[in-house]
């Protein structure tokens, strides 16, 4: 890479289209860390949250959970768990982005955009069933029922991005490049990403 010093990268994505996967091979042959779990670990250390609320809060939001945290949030004394931890991981995301990094999903190409960070963003899709054939050899997914535990994380991922966004995950605009994983594969997609950062 020369002396070039490479940007900030977010990588936003559908669940189970190779996020961590291609955030893991891009940190490796980029040569800079990239953080998933470590932003849930950091954001305990620092809040006072515990990783498993974080886990479960951190990034998942349901439908009947968003009306509920609107409608106590026009309360002045109350203060969401969502809420709180999104905070958290926002000084944790911020605080990584003092220098060249990967971070995956968490709202952090939002995050970065508002603090004025400027961030190489990464939005990564797959079509349905080959977003189900990856779940199913991922650990956390055992024994579970693919086909309805895959759409149920993805509204998840999206209900809570548009709660603390205002906008609409996958929006091709929002991002620098977008890659159909389930296309092109991860080898594929890492080495494309490195080209463009290179150029």
């Amino acid at each position: 890479m020369g002396e070039k010093r490479l940007p900030v990268i977010t990588i936003s994505r559908q669940y189970a289209a190779y996020g961590r996967t291609i955030a893991r091979m891009l940190s490796e042959r980029l040569d800079i860390p990239f953080y998933d779990r470590d932003v849930i670990r950091q954001t305990a250390k620092e809040s006072g949250y515990s990783e498993e609320d974080i886990q479960k809060e951190g990034e998942a939001m349901s439908r009947a959970s968003k009306f509920m945290n609107n409608l106590l949030n026009n309360a002045s004394v109350y203060t969401s768990s969502y809420d709180g931890i999104y905070w958290a991981q926002r000084d944790v995301i911020l605080k990584l982005a003092e220098k060249p990094c990967i971070i995956v999903g968490r709202c952090a190409d939002y995050i970065l955009k508002e603090a004025g960070v400027p961030a190489f963003k990464i939005y990564l899709y797959a079509d349905l069933e080959d977003r189900i054939r990856r779940a199913g050899e991922l650990e956390e997914n055992k024994g579970e029922d693919l086909r309805k535990i895959v759409p149920r994380r993805e509204t998840l991922r999206e209900v809570y991005y548009k709660q603390y966004t205002g906008q609409d995950m996958g929006v091709c605009s929002n991002y620098n490049i977008c890659l159909d994983t389930g296309t092109l594969g991860a080898e594929k997609c890492t080495q494309i990403l490195c080209d463009a950062l290179q150029a």
